[in-house]
This record gives C-alpha cells, sequence and structure tokens, in this order.
C-alpha cells in the first residue's frame, strides 16, 4: 500500500513540474508605442502606412473605438499606465523635465504587482518617469531593463548621447552600453532575447520604443521602400516598428506561448503635429485636451480567452491595463482608477467599463461623461461637445445644454477634489502655446502656434 501512495505522489510531482507556468498564468505583454496617430495603422483604416503584423494582431484581437489615455504628452501618460490611479493624484500632470522628478516612491507600479504575482518583469526602450536611482526602472519593479531614461533619443548611435552617465543612453539594467544599427530593430531583438530566456516562466513585459516620436530617423533600406511617399520618413520608422512586434510575435508564435499570451497594443498619446502623424477624423493632436490628443488605437489580444477579429465601443481607459493584468495574474488591489475590462469583453459584466473619464494638465481640463466632454481651460472658459453625434468636437453646446454642463462640472470638480497640485509644470512659454491652441480650436479656426519657435514669430508679427 505504501508502494503505491509512492509511485502516485512520485507521478504527481513529475506531473507538476511538466506543466510549464505560462499555461496556467498568462504572460502580459505592454505594447506601448510613442506619439502614434490614430488613423496610421491598417486596423484603424489607414492605407499608405503598412502594418502587416500589428494588423494581424488586430485581426485576431479585439479593436477598442473608444479608448483613451490619461494624458496628452508622454510623462504623464505613462505615469498613469504603470500605477493604474490617475497620475494628477500624485501630482505627476506634466512632462518631467529634471531628473528628480518620477513617480511617487510610494506607488506600487504594475512591476510591483505583476513581481508579486509570480512573474519575471522586464521593460524596454522610454523610460521618461525619473532618471534619478530611486525612480530608474530597475528601482520600481523591473527585473531587466533595456533602454534609455530620457523622453527621447537618436534612433542611430550618437557620440553626443551615447555615453556613461547621459539619460539618453542606452543601458542595460543601470550599466551604460551601446548598440548597432536602428534601435526599434535592437528593441525587438532585446524583447525577443528576454522571451527566450523567461520561455518557461510567466513574464510581464513592458515594451516602449520611442518610435514613431521625433527625430524623424529611418535606415536607407526603410527609406527607399517609400521613395516618393508623401510621408516617407513616417512610412519607414512605422514599418520598422511593425517589423520589430513582428520579431516579438513570431518569437512567441515559434515557442507555443502566443496563444496564452495577453497583449495590449495602444499609443501613448495622439499623433504629434510634428512627426507627419494623422489623427483623422478627430480634432487635435499631442498636447491639447481634443479627442486627437488623448484617444488611442488600442487592441488587446489573448486567443485562448477572448474571441478575436471584433470591435468593442466601450469607453476604457489606458488605466485598464493594470487592473486588467494583475487579475489576469491573480493579484488583487483596492487602489486602482481602472478596471478588469476581462468580464467585459467575454460578456460577463454588461455596460461598459467607465461612465466618466477626466484629464487635466495644469491650466487644461476634461471631462467625459457618457456621450458628453467638457473642456475647460483657465482664462478660456469652457466648451461642451456631445461626441456621439459630433465627433470632431466643432458644436459648442455650453450655451443650449447648460444643465449637462452644470452635471459634467460638477463631476470634474468632485474628481478635482481628490487631487494635489502639481509637483512642475512645463513653464510660461509652454502655458501660453496651449492656451493659443485652444482659442483656436474653441474657436474652429486654424491653429497658429504649435511650438516655441512659432511662437516667437508670432510675436514677431504681431509685436507682443
Amino acid at each position: 500500500m505504501k508502494t503505491l501512495l509512492y509511485i502516485i505522489t512520485f507521478v504527481l510531482m513529475v506531473s507538476c513540474t511538466n506543466i510549464k507556468p505560462n499555461e496556467d498564468k498568462p504572460n502580459v505583454i505592454v505594447l506601448l508605442v510613442d506619439d502614434a496617430g490614430y488613423a496610421d495603422f491598417g486596423f484603424a483604416g489607414c492605407e499608405d502606412l503598412k502594418t502587416p503584423n500589428i494588423d494581424k494582431l488586430a485581426t485576431n484581437g479585439i479593436r477598442f473605438t473608444d479608448a483613451h489615455v490619461t494624458a496628452s504628452v508622454c510623462g504623464p501618460s505613462r505615469a498613469g499606465l504603470m500605477i493604474g490611479r490617475y497620475q494628477q493624484r500624485i501630482g505627476f500632470e506634466c512632462n518631467p523635465s529634471d531628473d528628480t522628478m518620477g513617480i511617487d516612491l510610494n506607488e506600487v507600479t504594475i512591476a510591483n504587482a505583476m513581481k508579486k504575482a509570480g512573474y519575471v518583469t522586464a521593460a524596454f526602450g522610454k523610460w521618461h518617469l525619473g532618471a534619478n536611482e530611486p525612480y530608474k526602472p530597475n528601482n520600481r519593479g523591473f527585473d531587466y531593463f533595456w533602454g534609455f531614461l530620457s523622453g527621447g533619443r537618436s534612433y542611430f548611435p550618437n557620440k553626443s548621447q551615447d555615453k556613461p552617465g547621459h539619460t539618453h543612453s542606452v543601458r542595460e539594467n543601470d550599466e551604460f552600453t551601446t548598440f548597432e544599427g536602428y534601435i526599434t530593430d535592437r528593441l525587438g531583438d532585446k524583447a525577443v532575447e528576454f522571451i527566450d530566456r523567461n520561455k518557461e516562466k510567466p513574464f510581464f513585459m513592458y515594451w516602449a520604443p520611442n518610435a514613431v516620436h521625433t527625430p524623424l530617423e529611418a535606415t536607407d533600406e526603410d527609406l527607399a521602400m517609400f521613395e516618393g511617399h508623401p510621408r516617407q520618413l513616417l512610412a519607414a520608422m512605422t514599418w520598422a516598428l511593425d517589423r520589430a512586434v513582428g520579431s516579438i510575435i513570431n518569437k512567441l508564435e515559434t515557442e507555443g506561448l502566443l496563444d496564452n499570451t495577453l497583449i495590449f497594443f495602444l499609443s501613448d498619446n495622439g499623433g504629434a503635429h510634428n512627426n507627419q502623424s494623422c489623427n483623422a477624423p478627430l480634432k487635435g493632436f499631442k498636447g491639447n485636451k481634443y479627442e486627437g490628443g488623448h484617444r488611442v488605437p488600442f487592441l488587446v489580444h489573448w486567443p485562448k480567452k477572448l474571441q478575436g477579429n471584433r470591435t468593442y465601443d466601450g469607453l476604457s481607459s489606458s488605466l485598464d491595463i493594470y487592473a486588467t493584468s494583475i487579475a489576469v495574474a491573480g493579484v488583487e488591489q483596492d487602489n486602482l482608477d481602472g478596471v478588469n475590462l476581462i468580464p467585459y469583453l467575454t460578456g460577463e459584466k454588461e455596460g461598459e467599463p467607465h461612465d466618466q473619464l477626466f484629464w487635466r494638465k495644469d491650466k487644461m481640463a476634461a471631462a467625459r461623461v457618457g456621450d458628453y466632454k467638457m473642456i475647460r481651460v483657465d482664462g478660456l472658459g469652457v466648451r461642451l461637445y456631445n461626441l456621439d453625434n459630433n465627433l470632431q468636437e466643432t458644436v459648442d453646446l455650453s450655451g443650449n445644454e447648460k444643465n449637462i454642463l452644470d452635471s459634467v462640472n460638477t463631476q470634474m470638480q468632485l474628481w478635482e477634489s481628490k487631487l494635489i497640485q502639481p509637483l512642475w509644470t512645463e513653464g510660461k512659454e509652454w502655458d501660453t502655446i496651449t492656451f493659443m491652441i485652444h482659442e483656436d480650436y474653441f474657436n474652429n479656426n486654424q491653429v497658429r502656434v504649435k511650438n516655441p519657435g512659432q511662437l516667437k514669430e508670432w510675436r514677431k508679427t504681431n509685436k507682443q
């Protein structure tokens, strides 16, 4: 009898050790691209840029039509995703420009939470969440980091940036390193290497290339593919981005991991005015509170659990990435602003993930409640739009729908009562630029100035 028990116990032990952890918990990958236009992927209707690998993910996944990030600029948007809470709660409203600026050290990052669940964690590419020692990726829950700490850099090796201690230089963990070729390709390669090292374990990967942020740089080979293209640089950079995503997907497929890997794909904010991107049919661009600034291309891919080849129209946020990731990993956290998307995507829950969303960056703010959106700018006033019948935000309803405006404004004030003041701002010059952009958009006029150089010329011309 004892012998039989020993045999049964041994068989069970061997069986358990042969089960890959991945089969119990899905791997989780966040593909966060930089300054990509709302309409600049095939799955979003783009016809002049080539994105076959990303489009394949979209075809086999779920495409979101009403997904938003928490800020229309890089740093704050990334902070919200990283903590699963409105970054305004910790004063991270504006882009950081100093090494001492970063995510509050008391915050639990998505990497911290996934490590707690037994995941190996890695970050690749652009950080932009603090370059001082306590704020670096390896101190915020990531086991491995290959990328750079600043908000941007050259896509090629660069003598002025690639030197020890420079925040634009590439680091492996916190050790200075170099790379050859084109950084988007190398980021794909490094992600593939990480998957190869950790294919027997559940892993969480935050893959955040600087593509397609400025500077607009591409390889000669990729440029040659798009010779004569009206958006040649962006087309070449996007092709390289898609190629790197393809490398990651192909590795997952080769290792038999793709079906049980939960993948999120999105941009950190809307397309910028200076990188040839297109946000059509939305009004606005990176840096302002119109839809083109914060409504982003977004998809979720998890074949093992989610039926693909469909769209989802529910109001969603990048905040939901944190909540969804820890939910599938088996971790609970009760102070999040995001929600677990999976029950909404499987039909277990009815309604939408959110009935309201909010944005604030220094003197600009916006609120979305149902189909209505209010934009408020200090010293300028408010506008109210119904996005259901006016997605382009051209018809102001603030004078005719005062009850709705008051209701939305009340919700906005309630949200703001739980925030702290921004710990840093971007200065008077950018305050002036963003004020003028909103003033022009409030009146449905062409935008006069979009950057400090244009502001300087405008002041000369108008003697101000």
